[in-house]
């Protein structure tokens, strides 16, 4: 039994630009991505297998909030691993969705939001990156335009089983930028529906949004590597940027939490 979002925000209370980082081999990314899969299809056994040699380690959790279980791959100790990020899949279920946190910290309440979406909805997943987007050298930890991370590999192995994304970023209001949402498919095109619901969500809850696939919006995502790699695959992914009202704290949050919410249940029911 574990206060999930305190393990996890104890966690990323610690990441730091300027700090050490270095991005696993070809070899490590393989390893994670082979392990994720074992793990989906119920053989956590080999999942560990896999895990252990990399420093990482697979550890079934009760969250005391939700009630809800979650298999957590993390590292085992602190060293290199430590900064690779963490993955949370549910136990109770097939995954049927999945939140990604690329930029813990840096984009302010992104993480919380994350853990939000997934205690308060079935069948999800949480792929948090490991580093502050500024740690290491030449972004390196910038995971949404890497493709040599584990956050990488893991989105990656998610998209193969078909199981859809919704990656969660954060903006610095000013005026050129006069919303709390911006969305987009980024490089996908394939998510417009889904896309599209969500914006009329938002907005009937009184956010305004900028719709990317059918305005001139900023920070539509189209270089994100995850949105890439949703188009090669076919896959569903949406990218979301959000002011800092709509994270975190206050009735802007909790619209866009809800509007993410209604999200993600339609794609749990959808997968049944």
């Amino acid at each position: 039994m574990v206060d999930l979002r305190s393990r996890i925000l104890t966690y990323t209370a610690e990441l730091e630009p300027g700090t050490a980082y270095a991005p696993p081999d070809d070899t490590q990314r393989e390893r994670v991505a082979e392990s994720v899969g074992h793990l989906l299809d119920g053989d956590a056994t080999r999942a560990e297998h896999l895990l252990a040699p990399l420093g990482l380690k697979l550890t079934r959790l009760t969250d005391t909030e939700s009630g809800r279980r979650y298999d957590e791959i993390a590292a085992a100790r602190p060293g290199r691993a430590e900064r690779w990020g963490r993955l949370y899949l549910t136990a109770d279920s097939d995954v049927r969705w999945n939140a990604q946190v690329p930029h813990p910290v840096s984009d302010r309440d992104t993480e919380r939001l994350g853990i939000r979406l997934l205690e308060d909805n079935p069948g999800g997943s949480l792929v948090l990156a490991g580093a502050h987007r500024e740690a290491g050298r030449d972004d390196a930890a910038d995971v949404a335009h890497r493709a040599d991370s584990v956050f990488h590999a893991i989105v990656m192995e998610l998209q193969k089983r078909d199981v859809p994304g919704v990656q969660l970023h954060g903006f610095a209001r000013d005026s050129d930028r006069p919303y709390e949402a911006v969305l987009s498919t980024g490089a996908a095109r394939s998510t417009l529906t889904e896309a599209a619901v969500l914006a009329d969500r938002m907005q009937a809850d009184g956010l305004r949004v900028c719709r990317g696939w059918s305005a001139r919006c900023p920070l539509e995502g189209t270089t994100n590597v995850q949105g890439k790699a949703a188009e090669r695959h076919h896959a569903t992914f949406l990218h979301v940027e959000l002011s800092p009202k709509a994270r975190g704290d206050g009735n802007d949050a909790d619209a866009a939490a809800t509007a993410l919410s209604g999200l993600v249940t339609t794609w749990n029911s959808a997968r049944r």
